[in-house]
């Protein structure tokens, strides 16, 4: 009787390690990440203008926004800048409103919107990049940014600087209630020391 009740411990540990394995070594679907880069919070309209402004956006150039919320940034530089602009979003109820208020413009052709990690995403076609994320998301982000993006991209973030990099250019601008909050304007290879 032992033995019988040892055996199927032993095959139901056995059971386990192999879904345990199997779980592992699957890859992570985009479902899995959580939104822990940064909470979603919706820049002011007034800060967005200005992260634009800065941004010395021309006619024809490409726009990633990193984290893209509702789409508010890429619907506005699209809108007022004629450019292209790209928005990645890793929550899927915020990438679909934005596709939905990108649609409602009728801004198809100029706006995509990615429902995906901004960690993993190719930003080697970025002319600008804006971001509002926190400390620790720009400091993971960064050496993709490093490794992406051309000599002249401008790099815009709102309220956070990135962990080692100096800004050619800053701007106060108030929050929604009131407080103040810094943009931070950066130019490759120019305020970047890469590694």
């Amino acid at each position: 009787m032992r033995i019988r009740v040892l055996g199927t411990v032993i095959q139901c540990c056995f059971v386990i390690l192999g879904l345990s394995v199997a779980a592992l070594s699957q890859e992570p679907r985009l479902s899995d990440f959580k939104n822990d880069l940064a909470p979603y919070v919706g820049s002011p309209q007034h800060a967005v203008d200005r992260m634009l402004e800065m941004a010395n956006l021309k006619p024809g150039e490409t726009l990633y926004d990193l984290g893209c919320g509702d789409g508010r940034i890429l619907i506005a530089a699209a809108q007022r800048y004629k450019i292209k602009a790209v928005g990645v979003e890793i929550s899927e109820r915020l990438a679909k409103e934005a596709a939905s208020k990108v649609k409602k413009q009728g801004l198809q052709n100029s706006v995509q919107i990615i429902h995906g990690n901004l960690l993993e995403t190719d930003l080697s076609k970025a002319d600008v990049v804006t971001l509002y994320l926190n400390n620790s998301a720009n400091a993971s982000l960064r050496p993709n940014l490093e490794k992406y993006l051309r000599p002249h991209t401008r790099v815009v973030s709102y309220d956070y600087p990135i962990p080692g990099w100096k800004p050619i250019d800053t701007s106060d601008t108030q929050g929604h209630t009131g407080d103040i909050h810094t943009i931070y304007l950066y130019e490759v290879p120019n305020s970047i020391t890469k590694k």
